[in-house]
């Protein structure tokens, strides 16, 4: 558990989901409440695992919802946020073959596996964020993205014990002030 407050650790595992010319500005462990990820994919078949490309296959709307408090790592790069799980964590998915009229498609070009997807979130994509104070100095922070998305997140007071990411209160302020446009 120790090894999830480390700043060194935090930028590897969101560094895998940060593409390439964006690099991250802050991060931070934070605490996932609810998690909602909505994303409609085309040409595209399931497998066990994820979405394979597949020039006849169809489309795809998927549901992946996180129902348990999860301690994650959360970051902002110049355009947009980064949430990655800091343990391996369970996801309740649904799959819906017939997504909504005028819903955004992704083209599928390349393997994604379900655990990838909802890690990287364009800053301009947010609808609503909201951040209020919490217990103990934290901050509970509402994310509603406009393709119906939502996170329901806790930013704690502190880092955690031993040092390990010395920087959370400065990557914190940042990050909080960036969610709200700033």
């Amino acid at each position: 558990m120790s090894g999830i407050f480390d700043e060194t650790n935090m930028k590897q595992v969101l560094g895998r989901y940060i593409p390439q010319g964006e690099t991250l500005l802050a991060g931070i462990h934070a605490i996932a409440k609810e998690t909602s990820v909505t994303g409609v994919f085309g040409k595209c078949s399931r497998t066990e695992d994820g979405l394979i490309p597949d020039e006849n296959g169809g489309t795809v709307a998927l549901s992946k919802n996180g129902y348990s408090t999860s301690d994650i790592y959360f970051g902002i790069t110049q355009s947009a946020f980064v949430i990655a799980g800091c343990e391996r964590n369970s996801y309740y998915y649904e799959f819906d073959d017939a997504p909504a009229a005028g819903t955004k498609v992704q083209e599928v070009t390349s393997k994604i596996f379900f655990a990838d997807i909802g890690t990287y979130f364009p800053l301009a994509d947010i609808q609503n964020c909201e951040i209020k104070k919490g217990w103990m100095g934290s901050l509970k922070c509402s994310l509603k993205m406009k393709n119906g998305s939502y996170f329901k997140l806790i930013f704690p007071k502190f880092g955690g014990a031993g040092g390990g990411m010395p920087h959370h209160a400065q990557y914190r302020d940042a990050i909080t002030a960036r969610l709200n446009g700033n």
